[in-house]
């Protein structure tokens, strides 16, 4: 049986967080996985899948050491692996408009009632402090169809006040 386990790691970013992470999991013989890292107002932040010998408590230990010296937080959680379950998004979604209460809330509840599977959403804060622009960009797929999804993002728009744009991706190029 594979030791699988997640790692979730937040901190303030500064250089080598990565390659001494990964490191230190590569001295355990640990194998990773998918992962998502990424740069999120000044902070540093990793969501990976790692396959260790190791148990999840030396796992734990020996992370401990490297995060301390990196003022780190981190969790270890045991997972399935569900490697090669790759799931290719058919819609990008792009919202944008002044930075209001709620519009993720609001965006992903209308997108959910109109069948979309949301795979990755990513989101920015632009413009300045005195005027906040509020960014998202989805990917997923449309369960339902592109007409659900792009009647819920028109009413999205209307009554929020933004700019919902939806565009199809052909999964058949290349």
């Amino acid at each position: 049986m594979e030791n699988w386990l997640m790692l979730t790691l937040v901190g303030k970013d500064r250089p080598g967080i990565v390659a001494k992470i990964s490191h230190a999991l590569f001295d355990m013989k640990g194998n990773l996985g998918e992962a998502s890292m990424t740069r999120l107002g000044g902070n540093f932040t990793i969501m990976l899948m790692v396959c260790v010998p190791e148990s999840k408590t030396v796992v734990q230990e020996k992370l401990q050491q490297i995060c301390d010296e990196l003022e780190l937080f981190f969790h270890l959680d045991a997972v399935e692996a569900g490697l090669h379950q790759h799931i290719e998004p058919d819609v990008r979604i792009s919202i944008h408009g002044a930075d209001q209460a709620g519009i993720v809330a609001r965006a992903t509840d209308a997108l959910n009632k109109a069948g979309l599977n949301i795979l990755n959403l990513e989101s920015d804060v632009g413009g300045s402090s005195e005027s906040p622009v509020y960014i998202m960009h989805i990917e997923g797929v449309a369960g339902k169809g592109f007409d659900a999804v792009e009647q819920a993002l028109q009413a999205l728009s209307r009554e929020n006040n933004v700019v919902a744009r939806m565009t199809p991706i052909d999964t058949m190029v290349g």
